[in-house]
């Protein structure tokens, strides 16, 4: 019999006392957890942090683009983000004549700042508990499909109505607790996004991949947008009569400098964690999925160092993927040290055979065994897929002959034109075909027969097992890699070449994984969705006197924690502040990652910090126990008084299995302090317009 938690149970036990800093809540229900909140040093209200009813801290944070978080800064909409967010951005307008992510970008007059398009950024209006209306309808005895169609088609409605009104309207409803409870939200979004400042990637990016997810940090990781507007300060489509936004809410910058032990919190959309699944998938995770994706990766990246070190032109082409490679490449090497070292599969397991007993009885007898069954079984399928995703999958020139071939299907001459020119702007024919010879010979040692397509081995008989000389036939064959060939053919010259080697290996290998094993894996993970609706609900049961929050699933939250070190291994501390002098202890001509500007080492040389100095030093970095994860990049860091205090960029190594489980003792958020983006806009950029635009307090 399938039940659903009321919006009352939910909402008592997502408002119990915590005491740790652990959790992602919900902005509308921020009124259970305020007590704590205030009792650990924040000084306003809930209203402060969530209202539709007056301006409040959510109308001055913004999802940016599809995955990271910005904030308003001034009452000319003037946004902050990550480096790393605006990354594609920069990247995009710069070339080897206008290298911006080498020597940085600052707009000195609003009629430099640089459109994006395809950029947005969406405002959230509202956010709404709609449990109720969702399952309006639902009937006991229903299968699992039935209640799905009921959902969605109640979900559309309310959808239909949220954005009724228009003018750049969104909306969503999203499930939490597996869809024991729904909720619906309303973004407003702006698309005339333009870029305003960005320091030198050496800069920006210092410390790139050796530093990434470590600490200290040192890594100045912001960049500048602006908001743009029609007259009427509604959402428009690019154009030079647009105006800058005006903000709802925007934050005043607290640069009088935060102190250990200090409250902060997190405001920004996480993207997706999985805090309350069993053991067979945390071992999964661990054990099969992770050591095959790094080491997947690891040639990847292998490859694209050795040609993005040897050319400047390729290294601009490829700094975005390769940093996009290799943050989860990292990320996952300490997810699975964490795991491992707190032990997480036994404690589940533990867990679970408690619970087991106490379930004797109940409704909820026998989850875990049918759990089990169905990720075993789920297993083999899982892996194949995955492995899929991670080799032939990655191969750049066939990617671009599926979807250009799509693009051939509407017919648009102008559009193929553009896609061949964008796809060809950030392609090295090199690197993706010696990272073809890398991940296909591991996919053929480590896949089994059973588990591939039938042409793989077919084809690659032919070559004698060779993927190396199947590799030779592709990538001096296929038309897809000859520019010149492919500007001069029209949509239906594109469409015709369906036996393209190019086009044949992506055909074939998405025909038969879309045929064999998607489905199994998607009906596999639907019953383990429907079992640990049940598995949720019983938890909550079992543990009454637990704080359950939802999983992050790129919605609004709010982490809070306080500034704090760490102890990352026996007999080290590490200090939860970093300083302008670690920057040029690393700083190294020789090594592309620490090799900062001259002009930079000359502002050290001469001391001269202007506003921004401290005892001596500038301060960089800091890192608290906020719980964040992908996602809350970009994320505003508050202090109590509400005021913006840092950028949240990272968090430690030690502490990445945070997104399964928490560990107070590690886990870290690393921001960068608000007075070194000050501190760059002003010294390095010399943009102190910029500055003078922001609510500064100095207390």
């Amino acid at each position: 019999m399938r039940k659903y938690f009321s919006i009352v149970a939910l909402s008592l036990i997502c408002g119990a006392s915590a005491s740790a800093d652990e959790g992602m809540w919900l902005p509308s229900l921020i009124s259970q957890r305020i007590g704590d909140m205030q009792a650990k040093g924040f000084t306003l209200t809930a209203e402060d942090i969530y209202s539709i009813n007056q301006a409040s801290l959510k109308d001055a944070v913004v999802l940016f683009g599809g995955g990271c978080t910005g904030e308003l800064i001034s009452p000319e909409g003037l946004l902050l983000t990550n480096h790393h967010c605006g990354y594609g951005q920069i990247q995009r307008h710069s070339s080897v004549e206008h290298d911006y992510l080498r020597d940085g970008f600052w707009a000195m007059t609003r009629a430099e700042e640089l459109p994006n398009p395809g950029l947005s950024v969406s405002f959230l209006e509202y956010m709404e508990d709609v449990t109720d209306k969702v399952l309006e309808g639902y009937k006991e005895g229903m299968t699992e499909q039935e209640r799905q169609e009921l959902v969605n088609a109640n979900s559309e409605k309310l959808v239909e109505e949220a954005v009724a009104g228009g003018n750049g309207l969104r909306a969503s409803v999203e499930p939490l607790f597996y869809g024991n409870q729904y909720f619906m939200f309303v973004f407003r979004r702006y698309t005339d996004v333009r870029l305003v400042g960005a320091p030198p990637s050496s800069i920006g990016k210092f410390g790139g991949d050796t530093d990434n997810w470590m600490w200290p940090r040192h890594t100045g990781d912001f960049s500048i947008f602006r908001v743009y507007a029609d007259k009427d300060n509604n959402p428009a489509p690019y154009s030079e009569d647009n105006v800058p936004y005006r903000p709802k809410k925007y934050f005043h910058i607290a640069a009088g400098g935060v102190e250990e032990g200090e409250f902060t919190f997190v405001y920004g959309f996480p993207g997706s964690t999985r805090e309350y699944i069993m053991s067979e998938g945390v071992r999964y995770v661990s054990d099969v999925a992770n050591p095959f994706k790094i080491a997947l990766r690891t040639m990847r990246l292998d490859v694209q160092k050795k040609y993005m070190d040897a050319d400047q032109a390729v290294r601009i082409q490829y700094s975005s993927k390769n940093a996009g490679v290799s943050n989860s490449w990292k990320k996952w090497q300490g997810e699975m040290k964490g795991i491992v070292r707190l032990g997480t599969v036994a404690k589940k397991q533990e867990f679970e055979s408690r619970f087991m007993k106490w379930a004797e009885g109940t409704e909820y007898e026998g989850i875990i065994p049918a759990l089990d069954s169905l990720y075993k079984a789920l297993e083999p399928y899982n892996y194949a897929l995955d492995y899929y995703n991670e080799s032939a999958r990655t191969i750049e020139l066939a990617q671009f002959a599926s979807r250009l071939g799509r693009v051939a299907e509407s017919g648009s001459d102008s559009a193929l034109k553009a896609a061949i020119a964008s796809f060809y702007k950030d392609y090295y024919l090199p690197i993706d075909k010696e990272s073809f010879v890398a991940v296909m010979n591991a996919y053929k040692e480590d896949v089994p027969v059973d588990f591939r397509p039938p042409y793989f081995d077919s084809t690659l008989a032919v070559y004698g097992g060779s993927v190396e000389k199947w590799a030779d036939h592709i990538f001096s064959t296929s038309v897809f890699a000859d520019r010149e060939a492919l500007e001069a053919m029209d949509c239906a010259a594109v469409a015709a070449l369906q036996d393209d080697p190019a086009m044949e290996f992506s055909r074939e290998f998405t025909e038969w994984t879309g045929a064999n094993l998607r489905p199994v894996v998607s009906r596999l993970n639907s019953e383990i969705t429907l079992l640990n609706r049940d598995y949720m609900r019983g938890q909550m049961a079992f543990q009454p006197e637990k704080d359950f929050y939802p999983d992050a699933n790129l919605t609004l939250r709010v982490a809070y924690g306080h500034i704090k070190g760490y102890s990352p291994s026996d007999g080290v501390y590490y200090m939860p502040f970093s300083t302008i002098e670690g920057i040029m202890e690393k700083d190294n001509p020789e090594i592309f990652d620490y090799n900062i500007p001259q002009k930079f080492r000359d502002i050290v040389a001469s001391g001269d910090y202007g506003r921004w100095g401290y005892d001596g030093k500038v301060p960089v970095c800091f890192i608290a126990t906020n719980h964040t994860s992908g996602g809350n990049s970009g994320s505003p860091v508050i202090d109590s008084k509400g005021r913006l205090i840092g950028i949240n960029f990272d968090r430690v190594w030690e502490g990445t299995m945070s997104d399964i489980e928490f560990d107070p003792a590690f886990c870290r958020n690393i921001s960068l302090d608000i007075r070194y983006v000050l501190f760059i806009i002003d010294k390095i950029g010399e943009a102190d317009h910029l500055i003078e635009e922001m609510t500064v307090e100095l207390e």
